[in-house]
């Protein structure tokens, strides 16, 4: 049993006079790698699902899709409703959901029931990202202590979805496809006991749900998710542009209706501050870019290179490494000092010039000559963003609103990897095309094929390069010079206990 702490004396008081805060931290971590792993964990393990359930290769983005689209279009609605019952009650509600999910997925003797699973999944990960940054942002107040916990939660933001192709390649071969689901069982106990072991009872934030707020929020990304997932296979069809026309119209609603809105589901205060829509802007661009780099990148290993899954999940070690180092050591020592504006440019610059480097890969290029170094570039650019990109998108916002704004967070990364997925398979295939046209005059070859798919594969890591260029002048014209301010959490509403005592 636990009993609920005294109330702090102020922002960050009650936190510092508990060092289970950090084992919380711990917990936190936990829970949210698991959601980063399911997002890339199924991807090596879809051929083995697809022989052992027997769907076709159509079917086959619907175990992707059927997880995307959930977690996407529910994201804000989750991120207010954190707000609204508490965020221990949103953890556990969303650990419980998401094992549950986890072992029917397992257990799957269908593509029906498999699909379902997925589903469930990304709806209670969409519970869970939020609660877990919310968490943090109000555990964690005083600034070096929340620069350290943000670095450390950042690495795992940034880790989790090359982890993921590891743990998945490595399931995969040495067990079972659905172990890529059964691992989630023991990640969602530990999270589960160590929340309610160490994080009390949360208060509620008394708001009232915005439902048409929720409805147009979630219509409207539900559309867009939808819409660019059906854009891998053709632009031109009405399921295409019709759901993205629909989607953007529904976005449009859902802004205009929260300038006049009495509770609205995003407060415009959250957003509009240059800071925070500054970090949402820049998830939107490290999404899209980040996404690339683990769906062609391990196209480019597997099919070209002729690597294992478990060896080309290996391969992307340096990047997660040197993501979790530069993360920690920015998170902890450089954001609480400078802030996110020298870090986040610089970050995206790195990683955008790692992704360039990528376009020079070659037919019979060697691990050590073209991919050791653009890792390890992309992974230093990346810890540079991630240890400023979460705290800055909740620095500073009300208590209340501690939910909505982590969600924004993690909208714009499914966002922008829903976008950059659409648009980088466009311009690969598209690129694949062109050559074969220009070198095939009959039937390509199966070597003028593989050629074909290094021109879009190199083709696509150079956009991504350059998109992220771009999305660091951007982030430099928003982001504000100087450390982030004092978070408003303690002095907007009642300060509240974070870490249960023992009885």
């Amino acid at each position: 049993m636990a009993t609920q702490s005294a109330a702090p004396a102020g922002p960050g008081a009650g936190a510092a006079a508990d060092p289970r805060r950090w084992l919380l931290l711990a917990v936190i971590c936990c829970a949210y790698l698991m959601v980063g792993l399911d997002l890339a964990v199924m991807n090596l393990a879809l051929p083995d699902a697809q022989q052992d359930l027997g769907f076709s290769d159509g079917d086959r983005q619907w175990v992707v899709t059927a997880y995307a689209l959930p977690l996407g279009s529910l994201l804000l609605f989750c991120g207010r409703l954190t707000d609204l019952i508490g965020r221990k009650q949103a953890l556990l509600i969303g650990l419980a959901g998401f094992a549950g999910a986890s072992a029917l997925g397992g257990a799957a003797n269908s593509f029906g029931m498999l699909v379902t699973a997925r589903a469930f999944q990304g709806a209670f990960a969409a519970l869970l990202s939020p609660a877990c940054l919310s968490v943090v942002t109000t555990t964690f107040t005083d600034p070096k202590e929340r620069g350290k916990a943000f670095g450390a939660l950042g690495g795992v933001m940034a880790a989790g979805g090359g982890l993921g192709l590891i743990v998945g390649g490595a399931l995969t071969d040495g067990l079972d496809w659905r172990w890529c689901m059964y691992i989630n069982l023991l990640f969602a106990g530990i999270a589960f006991f160590g929340i309610v072991t160490l994080l009390a009872k949360q208060p509620k934030a008394g708001a009232k749900l915005d439902i048409p707020g929720v409805l147009s929020a979630s219509g409207g990304m539900f559309c867009l998710v939808y819409g660019f997932s059906n854009a891998e296979e053709s632009w031109s069809q009405l399921s295409t542009w019709g759901f993205l026309l629909l989607g953007a119209v529904l976005l449009a609603v859902f802004a205009t209706w929260q300038t006049r809105a009495a509770n609205p589901l995003v407060p415009p205060r959250v957003v509009l501050d240059r800071n925070r829509g500054g970090a949402y802007i820049t998830m939107l661009f490290v999404g899209a870019g980040f996404f690339s780099l683990l769906l062609f990148l391990v196209y480019y290993m597997q099919t070209i290179l002729g690597y294992s899954a478990i060896k080309a999940g290996c391969a992307m070690l340096p990047t997660v490494v040197a993501t979790i180092v530069v993360t920690g050591i920015g998170g902890s020592k450089v954001v609480p000092k400078v802030g996110p504006r020298p870090m986040v440019p610089a970050g995206l610059l790195v990683s955008g010039a790692g992704l360039g480097w990528l376009w020079f890969i070659e037919m019979d290029s060697t691990y050590v000559s073209a991919l050791l170094g653009p890792l390890l570039v992309i992974g230093i650019g990346m810890g540079l963003i991630y240890s400023a990109v979460a705290n800055t998108g909740t620095s500073g916002v009300e208590l209340k609103d501690a939910g909505v704004a982590s969600a924004c967070v993690n909208t714009g990364q499914q966002l922008g990897g829903a976008i950059g997925t659409a648009l980088f398979n466009t311009i690969a295939a598209n690129k694949a095309a062109d050559w074969l046209a220009g070198h095939a005059a009959t039937r390509p070859t199966p070597g003028q094929m593989q050629q074909a798919s290094l021109e879009g594969y190199s083709t696509v890591f150079a956009w991504a390069g350059a998109s992220l260029a771009f999305a660091a002048v951007v982030a430099a014209l928003l982001l504000r010079s100087g450390p982030l301010p004092t978070a408003e959490t303690g002095a907007k509403a009642p300060a509240e206990p974070v870490v249960a005592d023992r009885v």
